[in-house]
């Protein structure tokens, strides 16, 4: 190399269009050149203070990915550049005047990516790191594209979404099938009986159907909206937890099909139903019926993925919904998500809805009449928060949830005391004082509640060391009496009436925590081996505690634990087979053990549960 060729790779000028050379690597015949180029502009004063963005892009996976076209632009002048990532995945602009600047990622095959509130100082060299999604799959053009490709059934910016899960498995205590259910029999219960074989419903993935759309209406901005429901793959009826209660009003313990509590509750979209806008720099802000933050957290956090066969927070949503399975979803919420570099943050507000039924602050002496139950409104509102982010591989958040007159309906109504009195018999599990009188709510095809105020935090995190995922988590429940009491005649989850409602089931403040972990092992690509650890604790508010192995009761202090194994084998880009076995057991009281009298709440305090089935998504 020359000795003038070595000067012009030194000796260089940063301009908005690249470098030219300075006046030590021109030859001395062309000094004019250079006044030339000062004149016209292009190395100018500001160019020898110029700053720098530079920065690796990934996929979800944390892989470099390369050939992705940037856009920087500069958000005060609308100048914008242009690059490139490397085969490493890096990208780097120089000689940027100072300002604030977005910058833009676009690949095939992944979502756009925004980076938003970027602002470089004189002479700053900036990181900003990227890391993309998969996008929506290209919509289907045909039968065989369909069936052989994970191609979406799109039509301008709309899909249709779906899923059917079933298998068969047996299990140690379990009961006869109800057709509303569609939790499957995994988890323990406390009126598992006899073992059986059984067609198990939903093990990975709620069977259902779903429509989704986004249309932009403005550069950047887009009407969103979703509504999806889930049914029971064997009976095809919509997933109705209220009913699989009241199909055991009445009855004997020793005659109850499955029966279970949740947010599900025969509603025509009983998953979700809200619409919104959104923009790639402000965020996307949804109203309507929508998972808690909770249960978003619980999904992605979960090694099982919220697995009804295989997890114990997916199955039951205690964790997801801040203290009760029926806040999964929140009805009437605003839900407002964004996402800012590697931080993102989340927030949701629920208004009150429904009827709050008439109250009695005497009901538990002198009985429920109309002359003593006053009206009142429902203060059921709620909020919640997370914050969260993701650093190369590694992903945590912690979230935040309040919910007033949060309901469980844990009991099936029982039958009348005796055939002459003219009411429903029920007690309150705390101090066993029966509610009599004559019923201002008739109770057929109506449910039991026990209402409280609701405060939750969790934190989960996730780490990924290809080719093993490592998942954990913790939440923290407090729960009390609510402030504002319900009645009988209050609404519930899918318009259901309570006719029985318990306002003072605490003695003092119930606290809950759970704990969850596990690992899952991809093995080329398309067989993922999934081992997971669940654990529930709850302490004694009963004051004062009776609590012996003879008298164990709701209320008093108990452990749930359950551990689960299962292989997922995907055949196709839609269909994919499973095998799995889940064990869990209880020991002492817990909430979700109401017992109809003292004594050991459980028929059985252990469930084994070996599922096998398969899965097709659409």
């Amino acid at each position: 190399m020359k000795r003038s060729d070595r000067s012009l790779v030194l000796f260089r000028c940063r301009t908005r269009t690249g470098y030219v050379p300075s006046a030590a690597s021109l030859p001395l015949a062309q000094p004019f050149l250079l006044l030339l180029l000062v004149v016209m502009g292009v190395c100018p004063a500001w160019a020898q203070t110029g700053a720098s963005l530079s920065g690796l892009v990934t996929n979800q996976s944390g892989a470099a990915l390369p050939d992705v076209a940037l856009t920087i632009k500069n958000v005060d002048t609308g100048v914008t550049r242009a690059v490139t990532t490397d085969g490493a995945g890096h990208f780097e602009a120089s000689g940027l005047p100072p300002g604030h600047f977005t910058i833009r990622a676009v690949k095939q095959g992944f979502a756009d990516e925004t980076r938003t509130g970027i602002r470089l100082a004189v002479s700053q060299d900036a990181t900003v790191d990227i890391r993309m999604q998969p996008s929506t799959p290209d919509a289907c053009t045909s039968g065989h594209e369909f069936a052989t490709t994970d191609c979406a059934l799109s039509w301008h910016g709309i899909t249709l979404y779906g899923a059917y899960d079933v298998g068969v498995g047996w299990v140690s205590h379990g009961l006869p099938e109800n057709g509303y259910n569609y939790e499957g029999e995994s988890l323990v219960n406390r009126n598992g009986n006899q073992s059986r074989f059984i067609i198990a419903p939903n093990n990975l993935q709620h069977t259902g159907l779903g429509v989704r759309g986004k249309e932009e209406f403005l550069p950047g901005w887009s009407i969103v909206f979703n509504a999806s429901t889930g049914i029971n793959p064997q009976s095809g009826l919509l997933a109705n937890a209220s009913l699989t209660d009241i199909n055991n009003n009445g009855l004997p313990r020793a005659s109850y099909s499955e029966a279970i509590d949740g947010a599900r509750a025969g509603q025509p979209f009983n998953d979700e139903y809200y619409a919104g806008v959104s923009s790639a720099q402000f965020g996307t802000l949804t109203f309507g019926r929508q998972r808690s933050l909770g249960t978003d957290a619980m999904l992605l956090y979960d090694p099982a993925g919220g697995a009804y066969a295989f997890s114990y927070i997916g199955y039951n949503g205690t964790m997801a919904g801040g203290g009760d399975t029926e806040n999964s979803r929140w009805d009437d919420a605003l839900k407002y998500r964004l996402t800012y570099g590697p931080v993102h943050f989340g927030a949701m507000y629920k208004f009150a809805n429904g009827s709050g039924g008439c109250y009695s602050a005497t009901a538990a002496t002198t009985g429920w009449t109309a002359a003593n139950c006053t009206p009142v409104a429902p203060h059921n509102d709620a909020f919640g928060f997370d914050l969260g982010g993701t650093i190369s591989k590694f992903s945590a958040d912690i979230i935040y949830q309040h919910y007033n007159q949060a309901v469980s309906v844990l009991n099936p109504l029982l039958g009348p005391q005796s055939l002459s009195a003219p009411y429903q018999s029920t007690t309150n599990s705390i101090n066993t004082i029966q509610i009599t009188g004559v019923n201002l709510i008739d109770p057929a095809n109506t449910l039991y509640g026990i209402v409280t105020d609701n405060n939750a935090v969790m934190i989960a995190a996730k780490y990924t060391w290809d080719p093993f995922k490592l998942f954990a988590g913790y939440e923290y429940i407090w729960q009390n009496n609510p402030k504002n009491p319900l009645g009988v005649g209050a609404s519930d989850q899918g318009g259901y009436i309570m006719s029985g409602v318990e306002d003072n089931n605490l003695d003092e403040e119930k606290l809950v925590q759970i704990w969850w972990t596990g690992v899952k092992y991809t093995y080329r690509s398309k067989t993922d081996f999934t081992l997971s650890w669940y654990q529930q604790r709850q302490d004694d508010f009963r004051s004062p505690p009776t609590c012996t192995p003879l008298s164990f009761r709701a209320s008093c202090a108990g452990t749930l634990n359950e551990t689960s194994f299962y292989v997922d084998h995907h055949i196709t880009k839609r269909f994919d087979g499973f095998a799995g076995i889940a064990y869990s057991y209880v020991s002492g009281g817990l909430a979700i053990a109401i017992p109809h009298g003292p004594g050991v709440p459980y028929n059985h305090p252990s469930n084994f549960a070996p599922t096998v089935g398969g899965r097709f998504t659409f």
